[in-house]
């Protein structure tokens, strides 16, 4: 169910208004992908707290001057897999690059030159979904 900023989980309640109306922004879009809500708050929360530590102050009045959510809103016609939902999340090193991939999904979800960025980028998403980030090392690979 999308969320406005006079109807929204309760768990928005006592945010600051610009966290909630991000918050809002980020499980809107995540509702239009498919998530149910009880996957979709959360991660919301996650991810609205991490971009308040890491916007720049012009990022955030930019935002904080951007129309409100609307429940309305379209935020594309991508869908999840929702089978891949609870999936591990796999690093691996193929053709010189390092790639970040759920677990029997079609194919990876980025691709990084250090395998650190691969795995930081493996442990947010893992994080989001609750799951857990399986490494490989150069010359292994997932089963396929």
């Amino acid at each position: 169910m999308p969320w406005d900023l006079n109807d929204y989980p309760s768990s928005f309640k006592n945010f600051d208004p610009l966290l909630k109306k991000k918050a809002i922004d980020i499980a809107n879009a995540l509702i239009s992908e498919g998530y149910p809500d009880d996957r979709a708050i959360p991660i919301a929360i996650s991810q609205s707290k991490k971009w308040l530590d890491e916007a720049t102050d012009s990022e955030k009045a930019a935002f904080k001057k951007a129309p409100a959510p609307k429940k309305s809103d379209r935020h594309g016609d991508k869908k999840i897999n929702q089978d891949l939902l609870d999936n591990d999340v796999l690093v691996y090193h193929k053709n010189e690059r390092w790639y970040v991939e759920t677990k029997n999904a079609e194919k990876p979800s980025d691709s990084f030159d250090t395998k650190e960025e691969a795995v930081k980028r493996a442990k947010e998403i893992a994080e989001n979904k609750e799951s857990k980030v399986i490494t490989y090392k150069k010359g292994e690979s997932p089963a396929r």
